[in-house]
């Protein structure tokens, strides 16, 4: 489980305060108990909590009453108030006030710990997000992310870097294979000279050598002039062919005689020109899948792998998360506006989206969200893509299930409620209806309502 929470539970009905520190002690958290208001806001005055838990009508100082001393003086402290069954207008005042939530009595220990673990989790979230801030400043170079996997990736650029040997850097659309490839450029001797890139599946075939080998002028339709291609531009630095699996065939042959021979020739063309080229290569296919379909030449392949780097997708490196949410959040806020924030809700969206697209998708999220939010300090989950709002929602109906009529819930707390009372009272019902303030002849009748008769005596 997330870090365990330190709650205060403020409630002057002694039984229902002794029933929440046991189910939230049980779930792992740390929880000091309050009969009222003013020994609720002494308790605060010596220490912190993460979570107050508070009914509204309290003594000597009500709950809307303490939720507004906490919003002044511990505004990072979240308040959850507890509100009689119909309490409708109490519940919207809190919320307005400023409450994290409210339930309303009676509710079942289930929704008490799901509701806490949300705000663990949320509350982990926003830890991470500051320190994001602090951490993102000490970053060096183009790869945002602190986690073991791109540890891994920067030693990895770092120790190939020396070399003059061609690279294949794969991993799925949307993780930075571009990125990555500056890295190793700006880490290799050849950091003073051109780095270019060439998407390969930008060109129609008839365009694409051209592109890559320059041409003469009148070598096709609309070549006007003469013109240098990327190998060229590329002399003496780097030259990066991404999407390289989408050459057509033709393209590849000579792309291979190119590496063999470090020379190339312009279309139109009749004399073949040296050029000093580190190539990188970068895909997102399996380039063994497509060697054996006959749409890739295993020669190439051989000679463009002679080193490679495996770029991980997000889901495997989760922990960078927060660190490139404020990257995003930074690099898309527009000059001289405030650097917005994320909800709660938003955060926990995020934090649970699949991101297909990687890190490509998340930033295009986070801007999406900016410019929804328009001049907002903070970014709700409303702001967010709809596909990740839909699957937040999903998830979270997966995690908590098919949400139940009031009837039932209330139905599993009674239940749950009297046999806590009755092992509290060894099983003796008289004892039992004594302490739920109830005749034990209403205690028999609603214990045969909920089914829990067995036809024994108990007294």
């Amino acid at each position: 489980m997330e870090r365990p929470l330190a709650i205060l539970v403020v409630d002057d009905a002694p039984d229902l305060r002794e029933i929440l520190e046991e189910v939230l002690r049980g779930a792992g958290h740390n929880v000091t108990t309050a009969a009222d208001g003013a020994q609720a806001l002494a308790l605060f005055s010596a220490r912190s909590f993460d979570v107050v838990l508070c009914d509204v009508r309290l003594p000597l100082v009500d709950g809307l009453t303490l939720l507004r001393r906490l919003r002044r003086d511990a505004p990072a402290t979240d308040v959850i108030l507890l509100t009689a069954y119909g309490a409708i207008a109490d519940a919207v005042t809190a919320l307005r006030e400023g409450a994290c939530d409210y339930l309303t009595k009676p509710f079942a220990a289930e929704e008490i710990t799901m509701r806490m673990a949300r705000i663990a989790e949320q509350r982990a979230l926003r830890r991470e997000l500051d320190d994001a801030r602090a951490r993102l400043a000490a970053q060096a170079g183009p790869i945002i992310g602190s986690s073991p996997a791109m540890a891994r990736l920067r030693e990895r650029i770092e120790t190939i870097a020396q070399s003059d040997a061609p690279v294949l850097i794969t991993g799925e659309s949307g993780t930075g294979k571009e990125l990555a490839a500056r890295m190793l450029h700006d880490a290799s001797p050849r950091r003073g000279k051109p780095f270019v890139a060439v998407n390969c599946a930008a060109f129609p075939e008839s365009l694409i050598e051209a592109e890559l080998f320059g041409h003469e002028r009148g070598a096709f339709t609309g070549a006007m002039r003469r013109r240098d291609g990327r190998f060229k531009a590329a002399d003496g630095g780097t030259l990066l062919l991404d999407e390289v699996a989408e050459l057509p065939l033709s393209s590849q042959a000579k792309l291979l005689r190119v590496l063999q021979e470090g020379r190339i020739e312009p279309l139109g063309g009749n004399q073949s020109i040296a050029v000093d080229v580190r190539v990188i290569s970068a895909t997102h296919r399996n380039l063994t899948e497509w060697i054996a379909q006959g749409r890739f030449r295993e020669d190439l392949y051989f000679r463009l792998m002679v080193l490679d780097i495996d770029i991980p997708p997000l889901r495997q490196r989760r922990g960078d998360l927060p660190l490139l949410m404020q990257y995003f959040l930074q690099r898309f806020t527009p000059a001289g506006r405030e650097v917005p924030t994320l909800t709660p809700a938003a955060l926990a969206a995020l934090a649970h989206y699949r991101f297909p697209g990687n890190v490509r998708e998340l930033g295009h999220a986070v801007q999406h969200a900016i410019v929804l939010a328009r001049d907002g300090t903070q970014l709700d989950v409303g702001h967010l893509p709809p596909q990740i709002r839909g699957e937040h929602a999903e998830d979270a109906a997966a995690a908590g299930g098919e949400l139940r009529t009031l009837s039932a819930a209330v139905r599993e707390f009674e239940r749950e409620y009297l046999t806590r009372a009755l092992a509290r009272a060894d099983g003796h019902r008289a004892r039992a209806a004594e302490v739920l303030g109830i005749s034990r002849k209403t205690l028999w009748e609603k214990m045969r309502a909920l089914g829990m008769l067995d036809g024994d005596a108990d007294d």
